[in-house]
């Protein structure tokens, strides 16, 4: 089913852990007029989201063990997928990221201008007003420029999770070969690039608070080597030197009602 005024169908997607407490205030956000439907992974929260997401309406998947951020969003753009999704919007249910701009977000994969929209806390955003920590301001900086050089590309951030995806880009590459971390986000970016998907960014602001999710210092060191780990796999394979399968082209997607 599509939407008469929008002529594509989006679907919101929500990668959940712990979100009771923060999911209404999220919901509250999102101006329903430009979302189809509303799908929450729930990844082994110890909390009541899932109660909660269920009494809200919303479509709840469980994963009864946690798999991880990327394991958790595999799931969310498959079952996406499946209901028929043409335009997926990532929003955490944490609230960290502002609902308000999914129009802006959708808007240019409505019009055909790109494959994939993305927030950037970089671009206007202000992130450190916003409460960003300033060791992660500056790594988030330093990885983003050795991606950008990476990919012969310039964005000015790699690491937001407020994102938007063409069903043609997410059938283009093969996320479920994908880490389960939080290194998904670049690796799914590194697949786009190879797979020639146009990317743009809108500018966005940032909220960071007690019940908003947060990776420390430790993890963030473990997730930066993560990237690194991963862009010399990139540049390995782009070259031919060496293949790996997270990089190949994927199997069929998902068909609507399978």
């Amino acid at each position: 089913m599509k939407t008469a005024k929008r002529g594509k169908r989006v679907v919101v997607v929500m990668p959940a852990y712990n979100a009771e407490k923060t999911l209404i205030r999220t919901l509250d956000d999102i101006d329903r007029s430009w979302v189809d439907d509303i799908i929450l992974v729930d990844d082994g929260s110890r909390d009541g989201t899932v109660d909660l997401a269920r009494r809200l309406g919303l479509r709840v998947f469980v994963h009864e063990k946690n798999t991880g951020y990327g394991g958790n969003q595999k799931t969310c753009y498959t079952e996406a997928m499946k209901l028929g999704g043409e335009i997926m919007v990532m929003i955490h249910p944490d609230h960290q990221y502002d609902p308000r701009v999914i129009p802006q977000l959708v808007q240019p994969l409505l019009d055909d201008a790109c494959d994939a929209v993305f927030g950037s806390r970089m671009l206007g955003g202000r992130p450190l007003e916003g409460g960003m920590p300033k060791w992660k301001y500056l790594s988030n900086i330093f990885l983003t420029a050795v991606e950008n050089i990476a990919f012969y590309m310039y964005l000015t951030e790699y690491h937001s999770g407020l994102r938007a995806y063409s069903r043609r880009y997410l059938e283009a590459v093969d996320f479920r070969a994908n880490s389960d971390g939080f290194v998904f986000d670049s690796e799914i970016i590194a697949q786009g690039v190879l797979a020639g998907m146009r990317i743009r960014e809108i500018p966005i602001e940032t909220r960071y608070f007690p019940e908003a999710s947060q990776v420390g210092p430790w993890g963030s060191i473990h997730y930066g080597l993560s990237i690194l780990r991963m862009l010399v796999k990139f540049k390995l394979h782009k070259k031919g030197w060496i293949r790996y399968p997270m990089f190949e082209l994927p199997g069929p997607a998902p068909k609507p009602g399978a």
